[in-house]
């Protein structure tokens, strides 16, 4: 078994233990007539509510991802402008052409114009792989 197996292992074998612990102590209180059905009922919901709030807050806790950093070197060795990685970064967010157009101020046939050396640059036929390819070399996050 790994570290981090055993670091989720080891918490839930000691709920569990506990649980099983507490309802051996109701089981004997109760046999004792010492608390009504009620609170056993209660205690046992409290025990069972606050555990899956721990492990939901357990199990759900993501870290923080790293920030993006372009590759440099892959852009400079393709050759990629400014303005082609700035059509290539709208392009990753699903623009069409007239809406690339539209937010860099460019006209429908330079956008068209960029992508075309985009896809030759690449070395890519269509739009989804020059996205991936662009993912693969680190250009867009």
């Amino acid at each position: 078994m790994n570290r981090a197996m055993l670091r989720t292992l080891i918490p839930w074998a000691l709920v569990l233990a506990a649980g099983a612990f507490a309802l051996q102590w109701l089981e004997f209180q109760y046999l004792a007539r010492r608390f009504s059905f009620e609170i056993y009922v209660s205690i046992v919901g409290v025990a069972v509510a606050a555990g899956g709030v721990w492990a939901g807050w357990r199990l759900t806790r993501r870290n923080d991802p790293a920030p993006f950093a372009r590759n440099a070197a892959a852009q400079a060795s393709l050759g990629l402008t400014g303005q082609e990685m700035r059509v290539l970064e709208r392009l990753a967010a699903g623009q069409s052409n007239k809406e690339i157009a539209r937010s860099l101020g460019l006209s429908p046939n330079t956008v068209k114009t960029h992508l075309a050396n985009l896809f030759a640059k690449l070395e890519v036929a269509r739009r989804t792989q020059a996205i991936g390819k662009a993912r693969e070399l680190q250009l867009i996050p």
